[in-house]
């Protein structure tokens, strides 16, 4: 068995965090290292690697989640915007394998950019290789 992760560990009550809501199946809480004030984590209460890992019923749970708490955390800080996103895989930056939503509050000039900025340059498709790739998630 591997170790458990932060996550895990918080949820458990083995390491404290500054909970701001918490259902059967899912915690939020400060991110102990914010982007921003107010910088909030989502995560089900259960460990799952990946999105793809969630079982719909708890997927649902997140995402209604976010839902909830995100005006709250842009009200909290007095934001302009919230970034809300998930790096999911390590390819895509997430450090913890365990799913979690940032919930990240944004202030005009803060610096940041859009989402657009995570993926460095953009790919060059064609029309075909665009269609291919629609078809293909279509299924």
């Amino acid at each position: 068995m591997s170790e458990p992760t932060i996550f895990e560990r918080i949820v458990s009550g083995d390491i404290p965090a500054r909970v701001v809501y918490e259902t059967d199946t899912v915690l939020a809480f400060l991110d102990a290292n914010p982007l921003a004030p107010g910088h909030t984590l989502v995560v089900p209460k259960e460990a799952h690697r990946r999105l793809r890992d969630l079982p719909d019923d708890v997927a649902a749970d997140v995402w209604a989640a976010v839902d909830e708490l995100a005006p709250r955390v842009e009200d909290a800080v007095d934001a302009d915007g919230l970034t809300v996103g998930v790096n999911d895989g390590e390819a895509a930056g997430q450090e913890v394998p365990h799913v979690h939503v940032h919930l990240v509050p944004r202030f005009e000039g803060d610096g940041g950019g859009p989402i657009h900025a995570v993926a460095g340059a953009k790919p060059d498709l064609s029309d075909e290789e665009l269609d291919d790739i629609a078809d293909s998630i279509e299924g």
